[in-house]
């Protein structure tokens, strides 16, 4: 039986599983930045699960080699409310241009052209979805990252069921204000996971714990962030709480509240227990 997001949240391995995660989603970002920076946001990430979700669906009924129209995707992301059509429009265009997706080989001359995610892209969702069973095998023994791995074509069945999960979650499409705040800029999931892998290890019952960042200026260029933009996000959650400096302002270690690491552990429970729900949902056992 799949494990949901109380029972996530619940349990004490969470807090070194995810910090684990997060690292891992690090380095994948590191292995591709351009590919990361196109799912940056919320809005751009839920856009790509929408789009992938119906890619696979499309083929699963047309057979491979058929791509999705990128009027079905456009149609997808509005009925969904996730962005307006022109939005979701130009994120198709921009994956085209660097590659993340690319026209079907002998589409050419056709009015409406399919298209498919390119090598790179389906390999980073497959590492995507590895490292997240990873995450939930860390907390109950499970093997379901082996699974996956002995059978990498489920993911065909697997996303869409996740993709589903994930827009029809208020919990992701709503998050608590911090996670919030952070979510819709660019590069926002990337310094959540920043921050917290650099907690210091600490008690995580502390209403505080100091982080290894002690320069706006070097977390920016790291995350190829403006400066000027990541100093007003930290400030805007430096006034709910949320962070904040050891010292003098950007002189100092940057500490993060409890209340924002536990809004990051429920996200990230919400998250898990969809993976696991559509895991369950494609493999009968794997524990």
């Amino acid at each position: 039986m799949a494990l949901n997001a109380d029972d996530i949240l619940l349990n004490p391995a969470l807090e070194s599983r995810v910090r684990g995660q997060a690292w891992a989603l690090l380095l994948l970002n590191a292995a591709d930045p351009r590919m990361g920076s196109l799912f940056a946001t919320q809005q751009r990430w839920l856009m790509a699960h929408a789009a992938v979700a119906q890619f696979f669906r499309d083929v699963a009924v047309a057979g491979p080699g058929s791509g999705v129209l990128t009027a079905r995707v456009l149609d997808l992301v509005e009925h969904h409310q996730i962005a307006s059509r022109n939005t979701a429009a130009a994120f198709v265009k921009e994956m085209l241009k660097y590659g993340i997706v690319r026209h079907v080989a002998g589409s050419e001359g056709k009015r409406h052209r399919p298209v498919e995610p390119g090598p790179a892209a389906l390999d980073a969702l497959y590492q995507w979805h590895l490292l997240h069973l990873a995450t939930l095998d860390g907390l109950d023994g499970g093997s379901r990252s082996a699974t996956l791995a002995a059978r990498p074509e489920v993911v065909q069945r697997m996303q869409p069921l996740i993709a589903d999960g994930l827009l029809g979650s208020h919990m992701v499409r709503e998050p608590e204000p911090t996670f919030k705040l952070f979510t819709w800029v660019d590069e926002g999931g990337v310094l959540m996971d920043r921050l917290i892998v650099g907690c210091e290890e600490e008690d995580a019952s502390l209403d505080r714990i100091t982080t290894d960042v002690t320069s706006v200026s070097a977390l920016a260029q790291r995350l190829k962030l403006s400066r000027t933009q990541l100093g007003r996000k930290l400030a805007e959650a430096e006034s709910m709480g949320s962070v904040g400096w050891v010292g003098a302002r950007g002189r100092s270690r940057l500490w993060v509240s409890k209340g924002f690491r536990r809004e990051y552990h429920r996200a990230q429970a919400v998250k898990l227990a969809i993976i696991d729900a559509a895991f369950d949902a494609c493999f009968v056992t794997h524990r």
